[in-house]
């Protein structure tokens, strides 16, 4: 089973379900996940994350719905493949936005201005090319360091 490195923003105007809708479906397109693989149990994922477990069994409903995951009783949940790419470039533009709500919120509550924290940002995107995407990116104990289950 693939570790799901969700963070919630307990803060955020987000719905906890929706983030957590958000986040798979990243996880998805950057191709972290991939079809066939088994997400964690409703119970256990709302173990780890300390939330309800009907904020998670919702997340999970509004996936299966979309057709990006599907829970087959007693065998678990599955991603099943690739959303539809007109369905994908809206669920992109939609974790793209929440990713910057998210930096916004967290520079301004940090006592930034907004043009500090546009040009933090401006400065990292202008070396993003260099580097390689996250879906490129090796993931291993001894270079990232030990990893949080989630």
């Amino acid at each position: 089973m693939p570790d799901l490195h969700i963070q919630l923003d307990f803060g955020s105007d987000v719905p906890i379900y929706n983030q957590i809708v958000a986040q798979v479906q990243e996880l998805v397109l950057m191709g972290a996940l991939h079809p066939g693989d088994q997400l964690p149990t409703v119970r256990q994922l709302a173990a780890e994350l300390r939330v309800n477990f009907n904020t998670v069994a919702r997340a999970y409903r509004i996936l299966d719905e979309s057709r990006l995951i599907s829970t087959q009783q007693g065998r678990g949940t599955y991603i099943l493949g690739t959303p539809d790419p007109h369905k994908s470039e809206a669920a992109r533009r939609r974790t793209l936005e929440e990713l910057a709500r998210r930096y916004r919120d967290s520079a301004l509550g940090l006592g930034f201005s907004t043009s500090e924290a546009l040009a933090a940002l401006q400065a990292l995107l202008s070396t993003a090319a260099e580097e390689p995407s996250p879906a490129e990116r090796p993931n291993t104990a001894a270079e990232n360091g030990p990893q949080e289950k989630v």
